[in-house]
C-alpha cells in the first residue's frame, strides 16, 4: 500500500466525447508521474463518481491527495465534493484527505487564453484589435465568486491587448448570454468577433456554443467570427495540478483539508 493516493475528479459529461477526454487527461498526467498513484472519478455523469472514487483512493494510500480538475470553484467544489469528503473520513477514520483547491482563473489560465486569442487572431488573418470584439464565455454558476473569475480573465486581456472591447458572457445559469454580447458588439461596430470558451474538456456545452455561433454567423454575415478550443491538455494544466500536489507532498505535516475559500488563507489542521 503506498503513502499516498491521488484521486482526480473531473467533472463529467452527457456528451460521448467528455470523459473519455478526462481519462486520457488522467492517462497522459500518469505517463508524467509513473510514481505517482493516480486514480479518476467524475461529479457526475460517470460509472465512478466521488463517493466511489473516495472509496478507491482510501483503499490504495493511507493519505488521498483530493484534486479537483475543474475551472473555478463553484457548488460542486465548495459543497458537493466537501460533503463527500466528510462522508468518506467518517468511513476511514485512519485515512487522511488533502482537498486540494480548483484551477482558479489566474496566470497559467490567462497564458491559455492569450495563446488562444492569437491563435484566432491569425484565423482571422489579424484584423484591426480595434473593430475585433472579444468574448469570454463561461460556464455561468449561482456563485458570484465563479462569474467574478470570469470578469477578471476578461479584465486581464483587455490590458494586454489593444482590443477596445472585452465582453464576458455565459452559457447557462447567470446573463449575460452569448447571443445579447454579440448583438452589443455588432451595434458597436465590431467587424470580427472572437468568441473564448472558458472550458476544460469537450462536451455538450461546447457542442452547444458551436450551433449558437453558427446560427450568428447567419444573422450577421457581415461579421466574422472565430473561437477558440477548450484548454484541457495545455501544458499550464498539468503544471497546476503538479503544483497542487506537490505543495501536499512537500508539507507532510500540514492541513488535512485545505480551505477552498481563496480569500481564506487558514487551514483545518487534523487533530
Amino acid at each position: 500500500m503506498k503513502q499516498n493516493c491521488i484521486l482526480l475528479i473531473g467533472h463529467g459529461s452527457r456528451d460521448p466525447d467528455g470523459n473519455p477526454q478526462i481519462e486520457k487527461f488522467a492517462e497522459q498526467w500518469r505517463e508524467q508521474h509513473p510514481d505517482w498513484q493516480i486514480e479518476l472519478c467524475f461529479i457526475e455523469f460517470a460509472e465512478i463518481e466521488i463517493e466511489q472514487g473516495l472509496k478507491n483512493a482510501a483503499e490504495k494510500g493511507k493519505r488521498v491527495i483530493v484534486v479537483p480538475l475543474v475551472l473555478n470553484a463553484a457548488g460542486h467544489v465548495r459543497a458537493e465534493i466537501p460533503h463527500h469528503i466528510e462522508h468518506a473520513k467518517a468511513h476511514y477514520p485512519d485515512t487522511q484527505f488533502v482537498y486540494t483547491p480548483p484551477i482558479t482563473a489566474g496566470e497559467p489560465v490567462f497564458n491559455i487564453l492569450q495563446r488562444k486569442l492569437n491563435k484566432s487572431f491569425a484565423e482571422l488573418d489579424y484584423p484591426a484589435p480595434a473593430n475585433t470584439g472579444i468574448i469570454v464565455l463561461g460556464r455561468g454558476s449561482s456563485d458570484r465568486k465563479a462569474n467574478g473569475e470570469i470578469s477578471k480573465i476578461a479584465r486581464w486581456l483587455f490590458e494586454e491587448t489593444q482590443h477596445e472591447l472585452v465582453d464576458i458572457a455565459f452559457t447557462g445559469v447567470t446573463t449575460p448570454r452569448l447571443e445579447t454580447v454579440v448583438q452589443r458588439q455588432a451595434i458597436l461596430g465590431m467587424k470580427q468577433i472572437i468568441i473564448l470558451p472558458m472550458y476544460l474538456f469537450d462536451g455538450t456545452l461546447i457542442k452547444r456554443i458551436q450551433r449558437q455561433i453558427a446560427r450568428l454567423q447567419q444573422q450577421y454575415p457581415q461579421i466574422a467570427f472565430a473561437q477558440s478550443s477548450y484548454f484541457g491538455f495545455e501544458p499550464e494544466i498539468f503544471d497546476v495540478l503538479n503544483q497542487r500536489v506537490e505543495a501536499v507532498l512537500q508539507n507532510h505535516e500540514k492541513a488535512e483539508f485545505l480551505d477552498i475559500d481563496p480569500d481564506a488563507h487558514h487551514h483545518h489542521h487534523h487533530h
